[in-house]
């Protein structure tokens, strides 16, 4: 009886294991970047999601830094989610637009990268964090006005995941937030060497129309239009042609829209000349931007991609919405890449939001694969 039950406590370990294996090889990553307080942290899906970003840290001298106590509440909270999904992923991440002024020259000498790395082991091992996310806008082209930037940034980007591999270990995740323009595509990194370090790279697949532009048009299509040649398709198979593993290819949604302003009522305001008006994030739409209010919705059949358009106050927005996250997130699976990320959590829905299709599609989808 002994043996016979000692055979059943080892049967059902590896079977426990069996599962627990493929429950946590299931190949699509859903990430969340968090930028909000400790406050809403219990609101967070984390059974939805495999990682969560904390956007953002910033350097302090050559070092990685959390900026006040609050953000450090915020981080211990995000890895406290790990009771409810023992799963979960808790990245810290560099940077962010206008948030590594210093970044182009920390990372061109030995002494700044290997101190930065040092750092990075030491926060994350005192938070129990799982990683490090570098938002560096952007190595070696023109990013925020005012930062710094070289053409040696591109072999300083490499050499910094070199140094931060060597000292974080193996099993310490690394990845970096990419521009999903063309000129960072071609410009910022040496894509073939920091691919074979990092594991993904999160495609930043959205403001392709931003703030600068004096033109409208989608800020986060899905394919390319002849009046457009930025989208997320674009990119990814770029990447692709390249040599670039899929699996190590993360599309970036957006749940938030871009407003312009000016906008002549011709094309119901697409690929027209405007002024940038502000961001608005996707909960508030169903508030804001109604028919009753002047907003009429319509669809890019090309470009795979929803916009809005005031006829009266002449206001164009570019947007994702329930369609365009579904086709987004087939999208990711069918070409079998690592995931699908967006910016940013708190931008969504209270309920029935963006999250909740990628979830269902990502659940529909493996559960006909698990039937095959």
């Amino acid at each position: 009886m002994t043996i016979f039950r000692t055979l059943l406590v080892v049967l059902a370990l590896m079977v426990s294991a069996s599962l627990h294996a493929q429950k946590a090889s299931t190949p699509f990553s859903v990430i969340a970047y968090y930028s909000a307080g400790p406050e809403k942290v219990d609101s967070i899906p984390a059974k939805k999601l495999t990682h969560i970003i904390y956007s953002f840290c910033h350097l302090k001298g050559n070092r990685l830094n959390v900026d006040n106590a609050r953000d450090s509440a915020t981080i211990r909270a995000l890895v406290g989610l790990k009771k409810q999904n023992p799963d979960l992923k808790i990245i810290l991440s560099l940077g962010g637009w206008e948030g590594c002024p210093t970044c182009s020259d920390i990372f061109s000498t030995d002494a700044g990268r290997t101190e930065f790395a040092q750092s990075v082991h030491q926060l994350s091992q005192y938070f129990h964090a799982d990683g490090l996310d570098l938002d560096w806008e952007y190595p070696s082209i023109q990013g925020p006005p005012g930062h710094a930037y070289a053409a040696s940034d591109k072999e300083n980007f490499t050499e910094l995941l070199r140094v931060l591999r060597k000292t974080t270990g193996p099993a310490y995740e690394l990845s970096f937030a990419a521009g999903g323009f063309q000129k960072y595509l071609d410009e910022s990194v040496d894509w073939k060497a920091v691919m074979a370090i990092a594991n993904r790279v999160n495609l930043m697949t959205y403001d392709l129309v931003h703030g600068y532009s004096t033109r409208t048009g989608h800020h986060t299509p899905l394919y390319s239009h002849p009046d457009q040649h930025e989208s997320t398709d674009n990119a990814v198979q770029y990447l692709i042609k390249l040599g670039i593993p899929r699996n190590k290819l993360v599309i970036g949604a957006a749940f938030y829209g871009r407003m312009w302003e000016n906008v002549a009522d011709v094309n119901n305001g697409l690929f027209q000349s405007g002024k940038f008006k502000s961001f608005i994030d996707h909960r508030r739409f169903a508030s804001e931007l109604t028919p009753a209010k002047g907003f009429q919705q319509y669809w890019d059949a090309t470009a795979k991609a929803p916009y809005l358009y005031n006829a009266k106050d002449k206001r164009f927005v570019t947007f994702d919405d329930k369609q365009s996250m579904k086709l987004k997130t087939e999208y990711a699976i069918d070409q079998k890449l690592d995931g699908i990320m967006f910016w940013e959590w708190t931008c969504d829905a209270p309920k029935d939001g963006l999250l909740d299709v990628i979830d269902s599609v990502k659940r529909a989808r493996f559960s006909e694969k698990a039937k095959k």
